[in-house]
């Protein structure tokens, strides 16, 4: 795990991306600021503003997890096998677990330290209002258990599949589909369940898929509880999307550690 931290953080590249990360959002919260307190006469930005601010920050970093974490971690063991170093690899006393969870945890490691860089810029909300520390810790743990369940996808196809072009754009795929598709499915079965009578459990199952619902949920608790009574499923959506994503991250990960080491007689 070490010699891979050393690889990824060797490069330059990797110092200047997270500068211009840092820029960018920098940029943007100096830009809310000073529009909002211009518009206010130059007085203060309000509470609600600036919970506002703290919302939309959330919601573009949760989409650039979302859009990173597949690209850093789809070739993880696929790069290994087409850089025929992944023989080599397991001829290690390295088991397939600690292999995987090295690979893992090496290659989401800058998605970590990007968010824990864009703290002290997160922080400038607490000058304003609006925000309590909890949502604050709530998000940044939110933001972490995100990376690694869309990790361990990227680590199964790269295991799973022998290119990674392919591994990568079935990650994207199923990024996709958790995103963008579970909110579309939502809504049409909440069009197709109106004025019918009793209560339609799917879009709660889908809404539970969904990263983007739970953090809505985080800062509008209202929103979810009124698709629970639409639904009529009386269980904290923040919740069933912890038990499904931590099974899904689990079986993610075994299956990938069983299928590390080819069986005797077969060919990879």
């Amino acid at each position: 795990m070490l010699k891979e931290y050393k690889l990824r953080f060797r490069s330059y590249k990797s110092f200047l991306g997270l500068m211009f990360y840092l820029l960018a959002v920098s940029i943007f919260v100096a830009g809310f600021v000073f529009l909002n307190s211009q518009s206010m006469g130059g007085a203060y930005v309000r509470p609600d503003e600036s919970r506002m601010m703290f919302m939309i920050l959330s919601f573009i970093q949760l989409g650039l997890i979302l859009f990173i974490t597949p690209g850093l971690t789809a070739g993880v063991i696929s790069g290994e096998r087409e850089k025929q170093t992944l023989n080599i690899l397991l001829t290690t006393t390295q088991s397939s677990g600690a292999i995987i969870i090295g690979k893992l945890v090496s290659s989401v490691s800058f998605l970590l330290l990007m968010i824990f860089a864009s703290l002290p810029i997160y922080s400038i909300v607490f000058l304003f209002g609006g925000i309590s520390p909890l949502q604050l810790l709530t998000v940044l743990g939110y933001y972490i258990f995100i990376i690694f369940v869309f990790g361990s996808f990227g680590v199964l196809y790269s295991t799973l599949i022998r290119r990674t072009i392919v591994s990568m754009i079935s990650t994207y795929g199923t990024a996709l589909f958790f995103t963008a598709g579970t909110a579309f499915l939502m809504l049409v079965s909440l069009q197709f369940g109106h004025g019918a009578q009793g209560s339609n459990p799917v879009p709660y199952f889908l809404a539970m898929l969904n990263p983007f619902a739970i953090l809505i949920g985080i800062f509008e608790p209202s929103a979810t509880d009124g698709l629970s009574g639409q639904t009529g499923i009386d269980f904290p959506l923040w919740a069933a999307l912890l038990i499904s994503y931590t099974l899904l991250f689990t079986a993610a990960i075994l299956i990938s550690i069983r299928k590390l080491r080819p069986k005797a007689g077969t060919k990879r």
